[in-house]
């Protein structure tokens, strides 16, 4: 058992809690889990490699007590844990679905349950239609508007997957059949090889001796839960976690074609097998053909050749220009993860991370990192334990305690300060200039009016020491949609007053999005790209962002954290003198 599904157990425990009891004593209870589950979260190691090693105890790690220690042991022996299963039986299991929406958390499903009766999103969306929910206590008018907007994202969201889930699964695929003796190459298709944000199923291409014996060894694979198709030359399996994946079984000799075909887009395709008809050819998954003979189909380089077109990075093949550009030879040589030299947003025990700034510094050192800034959350952020001025002063002592200390990486100090509902800053100016870098974003009032929000945007843009503007959009994938607001005099102004706007790589957020990304590089903006960091295993989450600006036809030159760490701090807004 991973720790990201020990760790989802906890949080349904605290929620369950949560929904079965209003009393002080349980609220207790459920905070523990709570700690519990984000300690699991970023833990670097495994929890079950530790449950089953004699010489080691659970309890080593921070928040995990004798009680949750046997609770995870037995998670680890037997796939379950039955004080969840028991709590799980008090409630109708739809229940758990209502935490799924934007703005509804376990007090609000409580409350729905006790005086409405509310048990599923279904019934939900009725009472909010009717108005009923405006009467219960805590809500209103708007709190029934953004009930239902956030029913809209919960079904629009059903059936997709993060883009970290879809490549953390496709990894341990990948291996599993790599396992197997027969296997020659296995390559990842679809929706996940173009790095979609989001995925609906994953594709695996496989080549290999003896089909039939592969796909055997493949259904096997033990986190299938169904086999819903099995041939000659395909596989088709549900996993535990309801994500469909087809495993097409190939030829050598046509293995560029299919993974030209497989990997789409559909809009992509249909314009590449246009152009082959042009040309009195064929193109399919099998190769590009002239009547009857193959002229291309081992390789992807080779089909775009014989296209007359440079070949496209997967990441830009959604019929958006690149097949233009690739006929005219102008396409854009793209970032690669390997030329990020830093991460400029990253969280530490100062507030809501789980490591030291030292241990920050020491992870991002061993990955050849030359800079990170930290960048804490200021005292509005109370969920996150937010720093009041007084420890911003002393977390800022400390950052410059530990710069000295560890050498070869540069340590600066800075702060992810909130843009409060008015468009003010959590900070006075007087602290604010003693921080290296400013990053500022938007953590509360996300439902306001598009004017509003807007204004206040602006209005956190114009204070002359904020220098990166954090996840602009606010959105959280599959959770919630982006605040509403005008990105256009967004962008301008930022544009106008040399603030960047980060791509987070977080990839729950992946914000700014890729099209966002593409509108930026068009207006000849650069960004940097960061991680939203509060663990060093967090790290990992750059590929996500590199990947996204890849879509957005990004390059080395545009993105600000590819930099050197002099040119980099001379090509941010310049502060007040």
């Amino acid at each position: 058992m991973e720790n990201q599904e020990i760790a989802a157990v906890f949080e349904e425990i605290s929620n369950l809690m949560k929904i079965l009891q209003d009393d002080p004593k349980w609220q207790f209870k459920a905070a523990a889990y709570d700690r519990a589950k984000r300690a699991i979260e970023g833990y670097s190691e495994r929890l079950e490699d530790i449950a089953r090693d004699p010489q080691r105890k659970l309890t080593e790690i921070p928040g995990i007590g004798e009680d949750l220690a046997k609770k995870i042991t037995e998670l680890v022996e037997t796939g379950q844990c039955k004080y969840h299963q028991e709590q799980l039986r008090k409630v109708p299991r739809s229940l758990l679905d209502l935490l799924q929406l934007q703005t509804v958390g376990p007090q609000k499903v409580r409350l729905f349950k006790e005086k409405l009766g509310i048990t599923t999103v279904d019934g939900l969306e009725k009472a909010a239609k009717e108005g009923k929910l405006r009467a219960l206590p805590g809500m209103s008018v708007k709190s029934e508007e953004n009930v239902l907007k956030a029913i809209e994202v919960f079904r629009r969201a059903a059936g997709r997957f993060r883009l970290d889930t879809a490549f953390e699964t496709a990894q341990e695929l990948v291996a599993y059949l790599k396992e197997f003796k027969g296997v020659e190459e296995v390559t990842p298709a679809g929706s996940l090889r173009r790095g979609r944000e989001t995925v609906g199923d994953l594709d695996l291409l496989v080549t290999g001796r003896n089909h039939a014996a592969i796909a055997e060894h493949f259904a096997k694979f033990p986190g299938v839960a169904q086999v819903l198709a099995k041939g000659e030359d395909k596989v088709t399996v549900k996993l535990q976690n309801d994500l469909q994946v087809d495993v097409r079984l190939l030829e050598r000799q046509s293995y560029g074609a299919a993974l030209q075909y497989f990997t789409g887009s559909k809009e992509h395709n249909v314009a590449l097998r246009d152009r082959a008809k042009r040309r009195g050819w064929k193109l399919s998954e099998y190769g590009l053909f002239e009547g009857n003979k193959i002229i291309a189909s081992r390789t992807e380089e080779e089909i775009y050749a014989r296209l007359g077109l440079q070949w496209i990075p997967a990441e830009l093949r959604e019929n958006l220009g690149e097949i233009e550009a690739a006929e005219e030879g102008r396409l854009p040589k793209l970032v690669e993860l390997s030329e990020i030299l830093g991460d400029l947003q990253i969280h530490t025990t100062a507030s809501d991370g789980r490591c030291t700034v030292e241990e920050m510094a020491e992870g991002a050192k061993k990955r050849g990192y030359k800079y990170i800034l930290i960048t804490d959350h200021s005292k509005a952020v109370t969920i996150a334990n937010g720093l009041d001025e007084r420890r911003a002063v002393e977390h800022i002592r400390n950052i410059k305690a530990v710069r000295r200390k560890v050498k070869g990486i540069e340590i600066w100090a800075g702060t992810e300060v909130d843009i409060l509902g008015d468009g003010k800053l959590d900070y006075s100016d007087e602290l604010l200039r003693q921080f290296d870098i400013v990053l500022a974003s938007i953590h509360s009032r996300m439902t306001q009016a598009p004017e509003e929000m807007t204004e206040r945007l602006l209005k956190g843009l114009r204070n002359p020491y904020v220098r990166i503007l954090g996840h602009p959009t606010g959105r959280q994938l599959l959770k919630r949609d982006p605040y509403s607001f005008d990105l256009e005099k967004i962008i301008t102004t930022a544009q106008k007053l040399g603030v960047i706007l980060e791509l987070n790589g977080n990839p729950e957020r992946l914000d700014l999005c890729d099209r966002h990304v593409k509108l930026v590089r068009d207006r000849g903006m650069n960004v940097i790209i960061s991680t939203d960091a509060h663990h060093p295993d967090q790290f990992d989450f750059m590929r996500y962002g590199v990947t996204t600006a890849r879509r957005g036809w990004m390059e080395k030159k545009g993105i600000l954290n590819t930099y050197p760490p002099e040119k980099l701090l001379a090509s941010l807004r310049p502060l007040p003198t």
